[in-house]
């Protein structure tokens, strides 16, 4: 067996069956998209499920996939074995090739044998296979065909060799492939082990053959009711993992290229040992596990949360930051670790380097969530068990309350209750929650918002009971950034509801608030909302209809109520980092017009914690002269440390002093003025109803990072201010010094020793070239003196490959230079695609000879087309396999077309 990584693994299957006429088909998403029934996809089968039932019909009849599966509830659950199992995992990778009504057992059952004995390596002796109890033809293929030894292919019953979709539907038998983990056992024993299904044997790979229809529900496999399918299927699936850790010759599938990148980064943050580490591998194999699971389900679009599919997001994330603290991680740390997954699987599943920073986030988002509520879910589980007697049962309606109320996953439950020796009442647990369920309405996360039907009825009947006023809620966004103020509704699914739970999605309404609603470009604060025993996370603010102010979160801890008492706290941190950026476009926006002109105005922006971006009137594309002294000037006023005032005033007034006014925006009576100034000379003054910085310095450094076009005659300036200007700096000055370490400089003269590299590449370059020129001749020459005849005509046709079209047309030249009547056919496969190209001379063009439709029969060949002038022609392909076929036809072209 020759030893693999991942990718060569996975590449090595899908390119055997691709070659076997196979379509290599992408891995459908974690989420099914056509089956309800289904959590999770859990098989390579689910995304063809309809093509085998007959419902869907695809332009191939034959597939290749690497799916991504997860398996994590139902009777395909694995959670509680991973980690101290080597083999079982929550995300896996499942390999697989698909007939629909093409293939069936015969070359299934060698496609699969071929390929593990062939490609992978495995030794004949270390295999054993399965058959189907009355399945004589498997068993045939297997003795007879392929020539395995009898004591090495066992009958099994329905338990291990029959699967049905369902009581009734498509059924068939089934033929699995064993590794012999210890062949010192003996052949005699082979079957033994396998009925008996003791640790002799792996399971590598599972052929499902889709036979029958199954008419009638048959609990005992008579097969009475069993009727042939007019057009038998093949569903297969191997793990990757397993196949991997067998090529690799490892007993853990931890131990592959697929997870030990993830321990490793997690051993590099503990410090540990490899003597330390392994003693404690049960969380390192949670952690790896439970993060991939965790990365892929996000890329596909399940977020953490309190039902469904994303309560599993949730569980493993919380779950893998508290065997993070078994390990003494005390700070967020599973971000860092999801940089391994991506950058190991990243290659073939580009989603997740597309969608890495959103990965992130929201896994450290989730695990700060997580340690916010530990301490106490934890001290009260452990008072809890402290008075059950030893080895005692932890009752599930209590367990259901450190879920519902304090956060804990109850997986996270049953982990601490089984490490100290008690049990959980698994189905007093159900039926809590079940009740909890009823009692609420369903229990259903929130599915959509209130409509403004209900906004307004919410409104008005706030005003009539007196705790609103005229006006609404009070709006408070340009004071304190926290204040202490009531809950006076909450709504879930878009109705008002009297009480909600811990991981309930959920829209808040206070008396009033701090947090400051989206508007003018400036995104919406976020913070929290903290009660007597209960919190709530709140992403988002937004204003449905005038007077009322609605707070979108989840509940963290507790149960708030209607009624209760609250302290409204906005993210002051995410809120400096907006209000450095709000000051900075209007900077921008001055900067802009003294250097463009006073034509700019602003048509557009965003102001969040991260970036600012500024759209503006503006007909052509700005220099980097234009961007530097832009740039330059707002730094110049940021340094010069202006003050800036905000204003209440007539709008009549701000327009007669100048302010300037966001185009399209309408404005009351009112409006807000902002003014940036040093003594008496103003700056900017502008129309903004948004928060700002006291003096401008507060802004600290400003950067420029990107100039592009929106629209005709719309330009779009990015930039970044403060923390988000200090990391950008820091990372090109890292990479600054990594540059230059490369170079073997320093930061100085990194450009010197740059250009002087690439003058030194350059030379190579056209030395290389002319050395290949030469060396591309000299073949040429070798071949000419091996000229065939066809019909008396002098004839060249050879394959000079990796040579580019441009070197094909240099060799015709020469050619020409040499053989005043003859013809030269050239094929060459570069980068794995064909090209062709024929010369003919002048004189044999007049009887007959035409190089443009030699080249178009060519090119047919290999896929692909072309053709031109009599005497000159050429073509490129698809098919690389078919040039030296292409090539053998052209002499039978020429023959064709002249007769001597």
């Amino acid at each position: 067996m020759k030893p693999m990584t991942s990718a060569e693994a996975r590449a090595a299957f899908l390119d055997f069956f691709e070659e076997m006429g196979h379509k290599q088909v992408h891995s459908s998403s974690l989420v099914p998209t056509n089956d309800p029934t289904l959590l999770f996809t859990n098989a390579g089968m689910v995304q063809f499920k309809d093509v085998f039932l007959g419902q869907d019909r695809r332009d191939y009849k034959r597939a290749t996939t690497s799916q991504k599966c997860m398996r994590v509830s139902g009777k395909h659950n694995d959670l509680e074995n991973v980690g101290p199992s080597n083999r079982h995992h929550t995300f896996f990778e499942m390999l697989g090739n698909f007939s629909f009504g093409d293939y069936f057992k015969r070359d299934a059952i060698k496609y699969a044998y071929t390929l593990l004995t062939e490609v992978y390596g495995l030794p004949k002796e270390r295999l054993a296979f399965t058959v189907y109890e009355s399945d004589d033809e498997a068993y045939n293929i297997w003795v007879n065909e392929v020539g395995a030894d009898p004591k090495r292919v066992a009958r099994l019953g329905p338990k291990t060799n029959f699967w049905q979709m369902a009581e009734t539907g498509p059924c068939g038998p089934t033929s699995e492939l064993h590794w012999d983990k210890y062949p010192e056992r003996g052949v005699d024993n082979i079957i033994p082990s396998l009925v008996d299904e003791d640790d002799r044997f792996l399971e590598l790979w599972n052929l499902v053959f889709m036979q029958f229809n199954r008419t009638q529900p048959d609990p005992t496999h008579t097969g009475q009711w069993d009727v042939p399918l007019p057009a038998p299927g093949v569903d297969t699936g191997m793990g990757l993992e397993r196949i991997l850790s067998v090529v690799n010759g490892v007993t853990a599938n931890y131990e592959t290229d697929l997870f030990m990148p993830m321990i490793r980064r997690v051993q590099q943050m503990t410090g540990h040992s490899d003597a330390e580490r392994d003693a404690n591998i049960v969380p390192y194999r949670v952690i790896a596990d439970h993060i991939r699971a965790a990365v892929f389900l996000i890329a596909d679009g399940v977020q953490p949360g309190a039902k469904g599919r994303d309560s599993v997001c949730r569980l493993v994330i919380r779950r893998a930051a508290r065997f993070g603290e078994k390990l003494g991680f005390t700070q967020p740390f599973l971000a860092q670790v999801a940089d391994s997954v991506i950058d190991t699987m990243g290659g073939h599943y580009t989603e997740l380097v597309e969608r890495a920073e959103a990965i992130k986030k929201v896994i450290t988002q989730e695990e700060v969530r997580f340690r916010r509520t530990m301490d106490r879910g934890v001290a009260e589980l452990d008072a809890m068990l402290d008075e059950l007697p030893a080895g005692g049962t932890l009752p599930g309606e209590r367990a259901f309350y450190l879920k519902a109320t304090l956060g804990l996953p109850i997986q996270v439950i049953k982990d601490i209750a089984e490490e100290r020796g008690y049990h959980l009442d698994d189905s007093g647990f159900a039926t809590a929650e079940q009740e909890h369920a009823g009692v609420s309405g369903g229990g259903q996360a929130m599915g959509r918002i209130a409509s403004n039907e209900a906004y307004t009825q919410l409104l008005a009947d706030l005003k009539a009971n007196g705790q609103l006023g005229e006006t609404g809620v009070s709006y408070k966004p340009y004071g304190k950034t926290s204040l202490k103020t009531k809950v006076l509704a909450l709504l879930q699914d878009g109705q008002p509801v009297q009480q909600v739970n811990t991981g309930d999605k959920v829209e808040v309404v206070l008396a009033e608030t701090p947090f400051y609603v989206e508007s003018g470009g400036q995104v919406s604060d976020t913070g929290s909302l903290q009660g007597k025993g209960w919190s709530i996370d709140v992403e988002d603010t937004r204003r449905p209809i005038g007077g009322l102010i609605v707070h979108y979160g989840e509940v963290v801890e507790g149960q708030p109520q209607v009624g209760s008492a609250v302290t409204a706290q906005v993210d002051e941190g995410r809120r400096a980092d907006i209000t450095r950026n709000h000051t900075a476009t209007h900077l921008l926006h001055a900067a802009l017009r003294n250097a463009l002109g006073t034509h700019v105005q602003q048509r557009g922006s965003l102001v969040a914690p991260d970036r600012l971006r500024f759209d503006f009137a503006h007909d052509q594309k700005m220099s980097e002269a234009e961007l530097h002294t832009v740039q330059e000037q707002v730094n110049h006023i940021i340094l010069s440390n202006y003050g800036v005032k905000a204003v209440e005033k007539p709008l009549a007034e701000a327009r007669a002093e100048g302010a300037m006014a966001l185009f399209g925006e309408k404005y009351g009576e009112t409006v807000r003025t902002i003014t940036i100034a040093q003594d008496d000379s103003r700056y900017s003054y502008e129309l903004c109803g948004g928060i700002h910085v006291n003096e401008t310095a507060e802004i600290g450094s400003f950067i420029i990072v990107g100039e592009s076009s929106v629209s005709a005659g719309i330009r779009r300036v990015e930039a970044l201010t403060g923390h988000g200007a200090v990391a950008y700096i820091q990372q090109r000055l890292g990479t600054l010094h990594q540059l230059a370490g490369h170079l073997g400089g320093t930061p100085e003269n990194a450009l010197t020793r740059l250009t002087a590299l690439q003058d030194e590449l350059s030379a190579v370059k056209k030395q290389n070239e002319k050395l290949q020129r030469e060396i591309t001749r000299g073949r040429f020459l070798e071949m000419l003196g091996n000229l065939e005849q066809i019909n008396s005509v002098p004839v060249l046709i050879a394959r000079m490959d990796d040579l580019t079209m441009d070197n094909l047309r240099e060799v015709s030249d020469w050619f020409k230079g040499k053989v005043s009547s003859g013809v030269l056919v050239l094929g060459s496969a570069l980068d794995d695609k064909p090209q062709l190209l024929a010369t003919v001379s002048d004189d044999l063009t007049k009887k007959g000879l035409h190089a443009g439709n030699l080249v178009k029969e060519m090119a047919a060949v290999v896929g692909g087309g072309g053709g031109g002038r009599p005497n000159m022609a050429q073509a490129g392909g698809k098919d690389v396999s078919q040039l030296d076929a292409a090539l053998t036809k052209a002499r039978d072209l020429i023959a064709a077309s002249y007769k001597a």
